[in-house]
């Protein structure tokens, strides 16, 4: 991930709906969710739900897919990921810095993360 991609995605992120729509599909994982899951789980209308999704569409956070009549949007984890890697690459001066990633609660292992 270079610079211009990394901040169009912090951007994106940097809205409260918008975190929270991303937090929510991330937990969704790979199954993802519709429009009307998503904004009845976080309380938003559709209208203000569909302008935040496309501006994390915008920024490679969010994918969309019609499984009929249906949208569904997924998290892109690897975009997630290389947004990670990138604000992280020079942690510490390449020394080991001691901290240990955070995992997964119990039972509850991304098998795509």
């Amino acid at each position: 991930m270079d610079e211009t991609a990394a901040l169009l995605a912090m951007a994106a992120l940097a809205q409260g709906a918008r975190l929270r729509i991303f937090r929510t599909l991330v937990g969704a994982g790979p199954a993802g969710m519709t429009p009307g899951d998503l904004a009845a789980t976080l309380g938003v209308t559709a209208s203000t739900l569909s302008f935040h999704l496309k501006e994390l569409m915008h920024a490679g956070l969010v994918s969309q897919e019609r499984d009929g009549r249906h949208l569904i949007y997924r998290p892109e984890i690897a975009r997630m990921n290389g947004l990670l890697a990138y604000l992280t690459q020079h942690c510490c001066q390449g020394e080991d810095c001691g901290l240990t990633p955070v995992a997964a609660p119990q039972g509850r292992g991304c098998t795509t993360c």
